[in-house]
């Protein structure tokens, strides 16, 4: 098949970027959507031309790194997909697709479709840890964990950190990813220790790195590739109201004291 890209080419984060057309022919159905890229870079980089940038790593769907936007949708029309694991059968021979990298002030372009993510990192580093020493592993039904909890703890960790929540939202909005990772700790006995205290940490955190505030369109859970539900940021924010009313009774408590 033959496709028609309109590229947003950006040489870097100071550079004033714009939408470049490329003709692709001899795309095959049965290629990735990145190995489609690929083709066109070849082709560009004998032409003596810049390749397009993009990030990638494990082309799995595990990693995060791939994700930009097609036509206007983080990772592409197909739902539950990452751009890496998104086929060429899902588009149609002579189809002109948009491609640009995540829009928000959180992400700023570094070259092409590469982003800068590393607001994401800062924030579990400001709490997204246990302090518990677990030892080496454990027999199975040694730490007895209700299924429910264990179901929805795995389910949150399934989050990959790719950011498209943050380019679906119209507010530019992390709180699925925040949740995610707040949750998939705080179900489990490890994670109780930090449990109040990573819930404010990360947020405050959230808010130094300029992402919007959550407004319930529900636009992430939608592009979420991994299917990361709104019910945890639900449960965020009972979390972060029980720690932030529990730090003032204490703090009264010392001032009274």
């Amino acid at each position: 098949m033959r496709l028609t890209l309109n590229i947003w080419r950006q040489k870097s984060a100071n550079e004033p970027g714009k939408m470049v057309k490329y003709d692709v022919p001899g795309v095959s159905e049965h290629m990735s959507f990145l190995e489609m890229l690929d083709v066109l870079n070849q082709r560009l980089i004998k032409q003596g031309d810049d390749p397009v940038v993009f990030e990638h790593d494990c082309r799995e769907g595990i990693c995060g790194c791939c994700g930009f936007m097609i036509d206007g949708v983080p990772h592409g029309p197909q739902r539950g997909t990452t751009v890496c694991q998104l086929h060429m059968r899902y588009f149609k021979d002579g189809d002109e697709l948009y491609l640009e990298p995540f829009r928000a002030e959180a992400f700023p372009v570094v070259k092409d479709l590469l982003i800068d993510r590393s607001a994401f990192d800062r924030i579990i580093a400001a709490g997204g840890y246990v302090s518990v020493n677990t030892g080496s592993p454990q027999d199975a039904n040694s730490l007895p964990i209700m299924k429910q909890c264990a179901d929805m703890s795995m389910d949150a960790a399934s989050c990959i950190g790719c950011g498209a929540c943050v380019a679906a939202c119209p507010n530019a909005s992390a709180m699925l990813f925040v949740s995610a990772k707040i949750s998939h700790l705080g179900l489990l006995p490890q994670g109780q220790p930090e449990r109040d205290r990573r819930a404010l940490r990360m947020l405050a955190q959230l808010q130094e790195e300029a992402f919007g505030a959550c407004t319930n369109y529900g636009e992430c859970e939608a592009a979420c590739p991994k299917g990361i539900k709104l019910e945890n940021i639900a449960r965020m924010n009972r979390d972060y109201l029980k720690a932030a009313l529990s730090y003032r009774e204490e703090a009264s408590a010392g001032g009274a004291a």
